[in-house]
């Protein structure tokens, strides 16, 4: 045995700030158990006294511990930043250092008046004892003699043991559960450093809420083990999720198990789940680097079609209730407001605010009626409600490209848009089936495209009406039209666009080949209408081929040719363009 005399190298009034600066004792008890984890422990132990007693609070660790030359050059080096001289991560098992600048050593003295740390290493135990009244005895903290002492010890003993005497009655005694909850948001989920608090291991059932174990044998599985809590504390946990072992490792980072993806779920409930499940038949679909599974594993689809409805099943029990009662409160306020909608709209609405309800759960009403208020607003006008009914449909992971593309255009537009485009993807596949029909005739086509001339270009969209030449002429004269065309005129004539020209559709039949008559036919029509107005005339002539004698060239004025495939082709990208600000 040898007494050494070692001194601290700072003012001893410091020491005492820096004991002080911990809100609860659980927190200053976990600054002492970091450095156990910067030392390499694989195992620390606490005991807590009794409330009241005389009992010390004693942490004791297998780490690597410290030789004499490391407590004298490193440890009573107070403020001294273990990471600047040895970096960021730990020697033996390369974790991140979690020291505070060589501060923590303090953190005992918040809850008691002495303390005794013993460390071993290298065959050689050190131990000291440092007192608050002794501090109190100096100026300078480089004057303080500590009791230190160091002997001859087994070589193979290696670690640390702090022991905090004479607690401060005046103070909370350390719970044992709060310093569990305290220690699971860092250490829970570590393979490696295995806590213990009064001979219980640190565990998933310490988290304060709901408890649920389960296990049961899956086909080509084999046996499974869930075991999960759900905080019941107003404040998320910062690791939250269950974590997937297999031969006692954990593999990738904790998970949901779909739960995140489930439109009628809240999203900040996630924050409340904590556990774990072993699954040692998912061996062989672990990658080479032990982080995840292979993609689009059949067995972990199993695990997670058995994880799902045990969870949905716990968080109905523990805050069913509460998103009910919220849901009650809400719909008193607007109950009113949803009288006055129609059955079909109010049968959607009860089902978004349900959503609703569920999305935000935990924030003030306040905000959540405002919410709900928006929407019965949009209910009352339907062109919003296309719009939410989209959203309402949509998957959460589209629903934020759908809140983009509302940045850059109006919502009744994109409202349309959605519609629109919809309907008329499904009209041009049946246009498509109808012109690739060797019997279809020309009324049918003329019957289907009358009120769709979108097909065939913005431009096109412009004239206002679909009569016949017949019906337009006599409108115009006031009178009954008897020209020499009165029994033959042309399938579709419209009305002036916003540059006064009138348009003049001829259909002929998909297997018809266009040829000069069908030319001399459209533009004798024009010419017979001339003399009944001034305006121009633009022809249009429609078929499904076209004739090597169809002219090409020296066509009068305003007169196109167009194929049925053609119109139909340039028609979908018509379709794709406009939606290619919500895609």
């Amino acid at each position: 045995m040898s007494d050494t005399k070692l001194h601290f190298q700072v003012d001893s009034r410091l020491a005492t700030l820096l004991s002080q600066e911990y809100s609860s004792t659980e927190k200053a008890l976990k600054e002492l158990i970091d450095n156990g984890w910067d030392a390499d422990a694989e195992q620390v132990t606490i005991i807590l006294p009794n409330p009241m007693s005389d009992e010390p609070i004693v942490i004791s660790d297998n780490g690597s511990g410290m030789t004499e030359e490391e407590l004298r050059r490193n440890y009573l080096s107070i403020a001294s930043d273990r990471r600047l001289r040895r970096g960021e991560r730990t020697a033996g098992k390369n974790r991140q250092i979690k020291g505070r600048k060589g501060i923590g050593k303090f953190a005992g003295l918040m809850a008691a008046s002495e303390m005794t740390l013993e460390t071993r290493a290298r065959g050689r135990l050190c131990r000291f004892t440092l007192k608050i009244q002794d501090l109190a005895l100096v100026e300078d903290i480089e004057q303080l003699e500590l009791d230190y002492r160091a002997e001859i010890c087994d070589v193979a003993l290696h670690g640390t043991t702090i022991t905090l005497s004479g607690l401060h009655h005046g103070l909370a005694y350390p719970d044992a559960n709060k310093l569990r909850q305290i220690l699971l948001q860092d250490y829970g989920r570590q393979d490696d450093f295995q806590i213990n608090v009064d001979g219980k291991r640190l565990d998933v059932d310490d988290i304060s809420g709901s408890f649920t174990e389960n296990e049961e044998i899956l086909p080509l599985v084999g046996r499974v083990k869930l075991r999960f809590s759900i905080s019941d504390g107003k404040v998320g946990l910062r690791q939250p999720g269950i974590t997937l072992r297999v031969d006692g490792k954990s593999i990738g980072k904790p998970s949901f198990f779909g739960l995140e993806n489930r439109d009628d779920f809240p999203l900040k409930l996630l924050k409340k789940l904590y556990g774990e499940i072993d699954a040692d038949g998912l061996r062989d679909h672990v990658t080479a680097g032990w982080d995840s599974l292979v993609e689009n594993s059949e067995l972990l689809k199993m695990v997670e079609e058995f994880v799902l409805p045990l969870l949905q099943v716990a968080f109905k029990t523990q805050y069913g209730r509460e998103i009910q009662l919220a849901q009650a409160r809400l719909q008193k306020t607007i109950r009113e407001r949803l009288s006055s909608l129609p059955e079909h709209k109010r049968q959607f609405a009860d089902q978004a605010i349900k959503k609703i309800l569920d999305k935000y759960y935990g924030e003030p009403e306040s905000k959540v009626e405002l919410i709900v208020s928006v929407l019965l607003e949009a209910l009352e006008r339907s062109d919003y409600r296309i719009l939410l009914e989209h959203i309402s449909e949509a998957p959460r992971k589209d629903v934020g490209t759908l809140a983009d593309a509302l940045n850059n255009f109006g919502l009744i537009d994109l409202a349309y848009l959605a519609e629109n485009a919809a309907a008329r993807s499904t009209f041009l596949d049946q246009l498509e089936v109808l012109s690739q029909n060797p019997s279809t005739l020309e009324s049918m086509m003329h019957k289907a495209i009358e009120s769709n001339l979108w097909i065939f270009g913005p431009e096109y969209s412009l004239f206002s009406s679909n009569t016949t030449l017949k019906r337009q002429i006599e409108d115009y004269l006031g009178g009954k039209y008897i020209g020499v065309l009165a029994d033959k005129r042309p399938d579709l004539l419209l009305n002036e666009n916003l540059n006064g020209e009138y348009l003049l559709i001829e259909f002929k039949r998909p297997n018809h080949s266009l040829n000069y008559t069908d030319y001399q036919q459209a533009t004798a029509y024009r010419h017979e209408f001339k003399k009944y107005a001034d305006s121009p005339i633009r022809i249009l002539l429609i078929g499904g081929k076209r004739s090597a004698d169809f002219p090409s060239d020296n066509r009068e004025p305003n007169t196109h040719i167009m194929l049925f495939d053609q119109v139909i082709s340039s028609a979908r990208k018509q379709v794709e363009w406009q939606l290619r600000p919500i895609k």
